[in-house]
């Protein structure tokens, strides 16, 4: 199986992951119940389990053997924790989130230190869930943490609609406790740091677009940095092609761009061929116009059913005139997509607005 194909449940929480945590803590707790943490953790299904739940499992399984004092349990999880800087130590912060709600002055400190080597954004989330009035000061605080992991998990871990985390419907609601953090952070030295405010942005827009379009335009022009994050935290509004997006960003009015001769060639392509698609840009008027480029395809689903995806072609200023535009688009099956046969729609979008469509069959793979 090729790497891009390997899905994380099949890396992480492996049998010779556990089989190693349970050497680590054997070392650092001389009553460690070994073989009975590993019965439980390598219990019959493990590697059918779901990624997020084979980590719950571990988490659960270390629970029945540790220390029923949390203070020690946090002490040894600690001592092994750098031992494991990958996905496999989110179990050390899962555990904080799951079994330690009733002890937020060692948790908190916990996850900031654990954070350090694997991201605690989802274990934070149970705190910020239950009183996030009580947690904000904290992550507030981690915001101006001299370590950039410390500092992203205050931006990641409040994120509204953080992919694979518990929902806080608190700040789908009303982001405003938020805000300071992500004032705090916009103009930080990492990167990835940066990353986080836009994606955190990004979640917001989704229920509150007007407040992040607002912040964008008091944000935008301020440092090359901050123009990239905060046109990555418009991303999904831009693909919706929200016209207040599209303004502040410079995007021309797409009255003055016709599309024409959009054709598909092979015309009967099938599952795991590529295709060419071509049309004609005919930019209106005397100025050139700044024109995002974008095509939305309708996928085949199983059972009859139809899914769309935005895709970004590309961007740029197109002087008056005709302009031949090549674009080519995959049908081999990935990790993230299978692909069915059936009819599918190609739609030519230009500054957000869909200029034209086509209709294709995809046909069964090649046998």
């Amino acid at each position: 199986m090729s790497p891009e194909n390997t899905a994380l449940k099949d890396i992480f929480f492996s049998e010779d992951f556990v089989l190693h945590l349970a050497g680590d803590l054997a070392a650092v707790y001389p009553d460690f119940e070994r073989d009975a943490f590993l019965d439980c953790a390598l219990s019959e299904g493990l590697s059918d389990m779901a990624l997020k739940e084979k980590m719950h499992h571990v988490t659960v399984c270390l629970h029945d053997v540790l220390p029923e004092e949390y203070a020690e349990t946090l002490r040894l999880l600690l001592a092994v924790a750098p031992n494991y800087p990958t996905f496999d130590g989110m179990v050390f912060s899962d555990y904080v989130g799951r079994y330690g709600l009733h002890d937020w002055d060692r948790s908190l400190p916990a996850l900031r230190e654990l954070t350090r080597y694997v991201s605690a954004e989802f274990a934070i989330r149970p705190f910020l869930r239950h009183d996030h009035r009580r947690a904000m000061p904290t992550l507030y605080e981690w915001a101006a943490d001299a370590d950039p992991a410390v500092r992203r998990l205050a931006s990641e871990g409040s994120r509204p609609r953080l992919p694979w985390g518990m929902a806080l419907p608190a700040f789908k609601r009303d982001p405003s406790p938020v805000l300071p953090i992500l004032e705090r952070l916009k103009d930080d030295p990492s990167e990835d740091v940066r990353r986080s405010v836009a994606n955190n942005l990004n979640d917001i827009a989704k229920d509150n677009p007007d407040i992040v379009l607002d912040l964008a335009g008091r944000w935008i022009g301020s440092s090359e940095e901050v123009d990239r994050l905060v046109k990555h935290a418009c991303r999904t509004l831009l693909k919706a092609g929200d016209v207040r997006a599209m303004r502040l960003f410079g995007f021309a009015d797409p009255a003055a761009v016709r599309v024409s001769d959009l054709a598909v060639r092979p015309a009967d392509p099938r599952i795991g061929d590529d295709i060419q698609f071509s049309y004609t840009l005919e930019v209106q008027g005397a100025d050139p116009l700044l024109l995002r480029l974008e095509y939305i395809m309708t996928f085949a689903r199983a059972r009859g059913k139809q899914s769309s995806k935005v895709f970004h072609h590309r961007e740029g200023e197109f002087q008056p005139g005709s302009h031949t535009i090549r674009k080519k688009h995959s049908f081999r099956d990935l990790s993230t997509r299978n692909h069915y046969p059936g009819e599918h729609r190609i739609e030519i979008v230009i500054n957000g607005v869909i200029k034209d469509r086509i209709s294709l069959q995809l046909g069964p793979a090649a046998k």
